[in-house]
């Protein structure tokens, strides 16, 4: 056994991460309606805290009210006032009460936004996303006004995210979400400074990497996320990928999470059918359950000397080290396995093996069924709702301190279907 997971890491600003292990952003849906933190997300954090990762990514928080991952994100999308800072404050101190860092994820759904929270979405251009269910509505462009309000949100939401006790942020440029459709020529069809040719698609990513480190000074970490590509024809492909890690590299990041994929093609819920042209990217320890995107990392490491951190399938502690020791990653992100064992970093410090994967046991359709697994859309379906149960796991944490992985996929669903309608009222009466 190696001591590569418990190396520190330091950061081209000087900030040392004290261990090579992340907790990676996932949305938890724990905020009130009018996006405060709340006891429920302190003491999840706190248990991740006190569960041995070097830094915790949280999930979502957004700049912007009317364009939420889902309800119950954190929102700050102007100056916070005193209940703000203090529930904030009371956040950052519960996330590292055990010396390690804790980052903000900062966003804007764009697109992604659900139909229930806003039928008419700001986006790069009014390009619906090709999802079925009618889920979300018809986007509308953003004009360049707008997109300069965007900017100056995300410098006011990292300038109070640091005061209030946070150890780093994250811009999240991945996963479909408003940045990552301004750099996909698949929902960019702008003809101005912010569309056409990728330096004009990533125009609004380095923009707002330039007004955050202006936000928050030189000597705190600031990170990335940001697709290896949208693993779809004509979207965000590897090589524009690469590019644009070089110029986030210049422009002074600190971190660059590789990840990939979109609502569309969900590569990030581990889910398969990348477009043909893109497989011949992807080497094929990638396609397989482990560490999805670890090929693309090495790949990328080439390119730039800035710190890569891979998030995706990691269960086994060789990969792990393996991926370390190859020039794979330098920082590994645990998401699922964190929401059911929150001390699975201090696990593997310890020496553990693998951790447990808990998505192998799940099952939407009894054995009888079983053969409607491979329709398309009871396929997606299932992947959804599978994602729906690790929600309810943080749920659980937050409001009752275990979870409960003897939850069915279907109470889970039906439970977070609840909450999130309820929070949906809520906010309708503010």
């Amino acid at each position: 056994m190696s001591d590569l997971l418990s190396q520190p890491l330091t950061l081209p600003c000087g900030v040392q991460i004290p261990n090579r292990l992340a907790k990676a952003a996932m949305t938890e849906g724990l905020a009130t309606a009018a996006g405060v933190p709340t006891p429920e997300l302190n003491r999840l954090y706190g248990l991740w805290s006190d569960g041995g990762a070097g830094v915790l990514l949280t999930g979502n928080v957004q700049i912007d009210g009317d364009h939420l991952e889902r309800p119950g994100n954190v929102i700050i999308d102007r100056e916070p006032d005193a209940t703000m800072r203090a529930a904030l404050a009371a956040w950052a101190e519960a996330a590292t009460r055990n010396g390690n860092h804790v980052w903000a994820q900062i966003s804007h759904a764009g697109r992604q936004t659900q139909k229930t929270v806003n039928p008419h979405p700001k986006a790069p251009s009014a390009v619906k996303l090709g999802l079925p269910g009618g889920q979300f509505g018809e986007p509308v462009a953003l004009t360049e006004a707008e997109i300069e309000e965007i900017v100056r949100r995300f410098a006011v939401a990292a300038a109070a995210l640091k005061e209030a006790g946070f150890s780093g942020v994250q811009i999240h440029g991945a996963h479909g979400y408003l940045v990552s459709q301004f750099l996909s020529p698949r929902s960019n069809r702008r003809d101005d400074r912010y569309g056409g040719a990728l330096e004009n698609r990533a125009r609004l990513l380095l923009d707002l990497l330039r007004a955050v480190r202006a936000a928050v000074g030189p000597a705190f970490p600031v990170s990335v996320k940001l697709n290896s590509a949208d693993f779809q024809k004509g979207g965000f492909a590897f090589e524009e990928s690469l590019q644009v890690a070089q110029w986030l590299e210049q422009g002074g990041v600190d971190l660059i999470e590789i990840s990939g994929g979109t609502y569309e093609q969900p590569k990030l819920l581990g889910v398969e059918g990348v477009e043909e042209e893109e497989k011949q990217n992807i080497a094929e320890s990638t396609r397989k359950r482990e560490a999805y995107f670890v090929d693309f990392a090495r790949a990328m490491s080439e390119k730039v000397s800035v710190p890569l951190m891979v998030t995706g399938g990691f269960r086994l502690r060789s990969a792990m080290e393996h991926a370390l020791a190859g020039g794979g990653a330098d920082l590994i992100g645990l998401g699922r396995p964190m929401c059911v064992d929150t001390d699975a970093p201090a696990q593997l410090l310890a020496g553990t093996s693998e951790l447990r994967r808990y998505e192998d046991e799940l099952a939407l359709l009894p054995p009888w069924l079983s053969f409607l697994q491979g329709l398309k859309t009871v396929k997606t379906m299932a992947t959804f709702a599978v994602q729906y149960w690790f929600y309810a796991q943080l749920d659980e944490i937050g409001r009752r301190g275990t979870p409960q992985p003897q939850m069915s996929v279907f109470s889970a669903t039906r439970r977070i279907m609840a909450l999130q309608k309820q929070q949906l009222k809520e906010r309708d009466r503010l």
